[in-house]
C-alpha cells in the first residue's frame, strides 16, 4: 500500500514532462531535482564520453522538452550540450552524440539557441565518420534554413552561414567539405539561396584538387537548367482537396481528418498563388561575376587534366556553354576540341554538339574554320556511313546556325550538293542547311538554291554585315505597320475615297479601250523592291518618334515581323492564320538565340535505324498478341485431352530404348525398303477400295 501512495514521477520522465507542461510551478521541485541529477550524470560521463549512458540519455530529452517551462534555470544547457559536443565529438559514443543533437533540434525549434551557433557546430560534426549522423544533420541545417527564409530573408544570418560554408569547402576533410557543398546546391534548388554569393562561392569548388567535389560543382552548372525543384516535386505528391474531403464525409470524423483536411486546403491555396506568380528561372551560369575569367581557369585547368574521359568531357561541356551563353572568346578552345572530332571517338555526337555550342557571332571565323573543315573532312565523305555523313552535316547546320561566316561559298555549295544524295538522312540534313542560309546569307547559295525571299530575308540582306558589325536600328523594327498618329485615319480615308472615285469616272470614260501596259525589268524591280523598304523603315521611324507604343502595339508588330517569315517580296498577302500562330509559337518557344545545343538537333537521322534484338523481339510478341498458339502440321488435337501417337511417344523416349530401331532402320538395304513401299501402296489401295 505503501508503494502506491509513494511519488513516482521522479522514475517516470514521461508522465512528469506532461504535468510540466501543463501546470510548471507546480512540479518545479521535482524539475530541479532532475536538473540537479543531470549534472551529476554529466560530471560522470566527462570522465568517460566514450560509453553511453542510458539515464544521461532520458535526462538530456526531458530538460529539451521542458525548456520552454523553465528558461531561466536552463539557460546555460544548450550551451553545456554544444560544448560537449565541440569538446568530444570524435570520441563521444555514436548513439549520445545523436541524442545531443537531437535535443539541440527542440531547443532550435523552440529558439532558445540561435541558429548561427548550432549550424555551425553541425558543420564540424560533419567531420566525424558516422554517415547517419551526416545525413541527419544535413537534412536538420536544410530545413532550418529553410523555414528562417520562408517568410522573409534574413541577410544577415544568410551571409553569415556563407562565409562559413565559403571557409568549410577549403576544410582538409574531404566529407565535411563535400557534405557542405550538397547543402549549398539543395538550398540553390530550392530557391532558398538562389543569388549571386551562392553560385559564385560554387565556383570554387570546380578547381578543387578532390575529384569527387569537382564533380559535383560541375554537374550543378550543366544540370541546373534541367532539374525541376525538390519543392516542386513535393507539391505535386499533394493529394486532391475532392479526395480528402470525400474521405472525410465517408470515414469517421476526427480532430486528426479535420486537420489534414485544413492543412491541405491550405497547401493548395499556397500552390494556387505560386502557378499565379510569374517565374523567372535564370540558369546560375548567368550569375557568375566573371564568367571570362572562370572559363580561361577551367580551359587551363583542362589541359593539363589528368582524370577519366568522362570529367574532361564534363569539363570541355562547361567550358562550352560558358562560351555559347555570354559570347566569350577563348581561341585556343576549337583547335583543341578539333582533335577530337573523329567517328571513332567516344561520345563524339557530344562533342559535336559542345563545338556547335561554343560559337557565336563574335568568334573570329578563322578560329572556328578548323573546327568547320574537321568535322567535314572526318565526317561528310562517302566513304564512311549515311549516319556519320547525317550526324556531321547536322552539326555543320547547328555550328554554320551562330557563326554563319565561317562558311566558304566553295564549301558550302559541295554540301548542297547531298541534297539529291539516295539516303534520306543525308538528303534531309543537306536540305536543313539550305535552308539555315536562305535565311541568313543567301548571297552564299547558288541562285536556284535561293528561293523566293521573304520581306524578312530582304530586309536582312539589304544591311549586309560582315564580321564585327552590328546593324543599330534608330526605330523599332516593325513599327511601320502602325500609324503615326491614329485619329487622322478617318481624315486620310475621305480622300482615298475620293480618288477612287476619280479613277472609277476614268475608267467609264475610256470606253473599253486598250491601254499599253511597259513591264519593268529585273533590276528596275529590284530597285522598287529597295525603294520599298526604306519606305518601311522611314515610316517605322516616323512612327516611333511620334507614338508612345502600348503593349497592344507591340503585338502587332511580332505578329507583322512574323507575317514577314512567310510573305514574299513580289507577292504579299494571303497566308494562312495557322502558318503565322505555329511560326509564333516557334518563336515564344525558343527566346531567340538558343543558348544550348540539343543533342536530338545533330542525332536528327531520318531513315529508318536498325532494330536491336531486343526490339525485334518486342515487336514479334506485339504480333503474337490475340492469335492462337502456333503448332506444327499435324501436332493440334480435336480433343486436348486426347493420347498421344507411337510417333510422339518414341520422341518422348530415351535415346538408350530407341537406338536399336535407329540401327535397324540405317542398315536396311536397298530391297527391304522396296518391299517396305510395296506393302503400303497395297494397305493404302485396299483401304481406298473400301470408301
Amino acid at each position: 500500500m505503501s508503494g502506491r501512495v509513494s511519488n513516482q514521477l521522479p522514475n517516470n520522465l514521461p508522465q512528469l514532462q506532461n504535468l510540466i507542461k501543463r501546470d510548471p510551478e507546480s512540479y518545479k521541485d521535482e524539475f530541479l531535482q532532475q536538473f540537479r541529477h543531470f549534472k551529476s550524470t554529466m560530471d560522470v560521463f566527462e570522465l568517460s564520453p566514450d560509453k553511453f549512458s542510458g539515464d544521461l540519455d532520458e535526462l538530456v530529452m526531458f530538460l529539451a522538452q521542458v525548456a520552454k517551462c523553465y528558461q531561466d534555470e536552463l539557460k546555460e544547457f544548450p550551451e553545456t550540450l554544444v560544448e560537449a559536443l565541440r569538446k568530444h565529438s570524435t570520441v563521444i559514443d555514436a548513439d549520445m552524440r545523436l541524442s545531443f543533437c537531437r535535443s539541440l533540434i527542440l531547443l532550435r525549434n523552440k529558439n532558445l539557441i540561435s541558429p548561427a551557433e548550432i549550424h555551425q557546430l553541425f558543420f564540424q560534426l560533419l567531420r566525424c565518420q558516422d554517415k547517419s549522423l551526416r545525413t541527419f544533420l544535413k537534412d536538420n541545417i536544410i530545413n532550418d534554413i529553410k523555414n528562417i527564409n520562408s517568410k522573409h530573408k534574413d541577410i544577415k544570418l544568410n551571409s553569415t552561414l556563407q562565409n562559413f560554408m565559403y571557409s568549410m569547402l577549403k576544410d582538409s576533410h574531404t566529407i565535411a567539405a563535400k557534405t557542405s557543398l550538397d547543402i549549398m546546391i539543395s538550398l540553390y534548388k530550392k530557391n532558398v539561396w538562389k543569388d549571386q554569393k551562392t553560385v559564385n562561392v560554387i565556383t570554387t569548388a570546380c578547381f578543387s584538387k578532390v575529384t569527387k567535389i569537382m564533380v559535383t560543382a560541375i554537374k550543378f552548372f550543366l544540370g541546373s537548367d534541367e532539374d525541376e525543384d525538390e519543392e516542386e516535386n513535393e507539391e505535386d505528391d499533394i493529394p486532391t482537396l475532392k479526395s480528402v474531403a470525400i474521405a472525410n464525409k465517408v470515414n469517421k470524423k476526427t480532430k486528426k481528418r479535420e486537420k489534414m483536411l485544413q492543412n491541405i486546403k491550405k497547401a493548395h491555396k499556397k500552390k494556387k498563388k505560386k502557378d499565379k506568380a510569374p517565374q523567372f528561372n535564370f540558369s546560375a551560369l548567368h550569375l557568375i561575376h566573371d564568367p571570362q575569367d572562370l572559363a580561361e581557369k577551367l580551359f587551363k585547368k583542362l589541359e593539363g587534366l589528368n582524370e577519366k574521359f568522362e570529367v574532361k568531357l564534363m569539363l570541355l561541356e562547361l567550358v562550352s556553354r560558358l562560351i555559347g551563353t555570354h559570347q566569350l572568346i577563348i581561341l585556343n578552345y576549337y583547335p583543341y576540341i578539333a582533335r577530337f572530332l573523329a567517328p571513332h571517338q567516344r561520345e563524339v555526337i557530344r562533342l559535336l554538339q559542345f563545338s556547335a555550342q561554343a560559337s557565336h557571332d563574335l568568334v573570329p571565323p578563322d578560329a572556328v574554320e578548323p573546327v568547320l573543315k574537321t568535322i567535314c573532312n572526318n565526317f561528310i565523305t562517302e566513304r564512311n556511313s549515311s549516319e556519320v555523313m547525317a550526324v556531321g552535316l547536322n552539326a555543320v547546320r547547328e555550328l554554320c546556325s551562330r557563326c554563319p561566316l565561317a562558311m566558304s561559298t566553295d564549301l558550302l555549295q559541295d554540301l548542297v550538293g547531298y541534297k539529291g544524295y539516295k539516303d534520306k538522312a543525308v538528303m534531309m540534313a543537306a536540305k536543313s542547311l539550305i535552308q539555315i542560309f536562305r535565311a541568313s546569307h543567301p548571297e552564299l547559295l547558288h541562285k536556284k538554291d535561293r528561293g523566293r525571299p521573304t520581306e524578312a530575308v530582304a530586309e536582312m540582306t539589304m544591311g549586309a554585315r560582315g564580321f564585327g558589325e552590328k546593324e543599330v536600328f534608330q526605330h523599332v523594327p516593325g513599327a511601320e505597320v502602325l500609324d503615326a498618329e491614329e485619329p487622322q485615319e478617318e481624315e486620310e480615308e475621305a480622300p482615298q475615297k475620293g480618288l477612287k472615285r476619280k479613277r472609277e469616272d476614268d475608267d467609264d470614260d475610256d470606253d473599253g479601250e486598250w491601254m499599253d501596259v511597259v513591264h519593268s525589268s529585273d533590276e528596275e524591280e529590284d530597285e522598287e523592291e529597295h525603294l520599298s523598304l526604306e519606305e518601311k523603315r522611314a515610316k517605322a521611324s516616323v512612327v516611333t518618334s511620334a507614338r508612345i507604343l502600348t503593349d497592344e502595339d507591340f503585338l502587332k508588330i511580332d505578329a507583322a515581323q512574323l507575317k514577314k517569315q512567310v510573305t514574299g517580296v513580289r507577292k504579299g498577302g494571303n497566308i494562312k492564320k495557322a502558318k503565322i500562330e505555329s511560326l509564333y509559337e516557334q518563336e515564344e518557344g525558343t527566346g531567340g538565340r538558343a543558348e544550348l545545343v540539343t543533342l536530338d538537333s545533330i542525332e536528327m537521322i531520318y531513315g529508318k535505324k536498325k532494330s536491336d534484338k531486343a526490339a525485334k523481339v518486342e515487336a514479334i510478341m506485339k504480333g503474337r498478341e490475340g492469335r492462337e498458339k502456333f503448332t506444327g502440321r499435324g501436332k493440334s488435337k480435336m480433343n486436348e485431352h486426347a493420347s498421344t501417337n507411337n510417333k510422339q511417344k518414341n520422341k518422348a523416349k530415351a535415346f538408350s530404348m530407341m537406338k536399336h530401331k535407329i540401327k535397324r532402320k540405317a542398315k536396311k538395304s536397298f530391297r527391304e525398303k522396296q518391299m517396305e513401299l510395296q506393302k503400303r501402296l497395297v494397305k493404302q489401295q485396299k483401304f481406298n477400295a473400301k470408301k
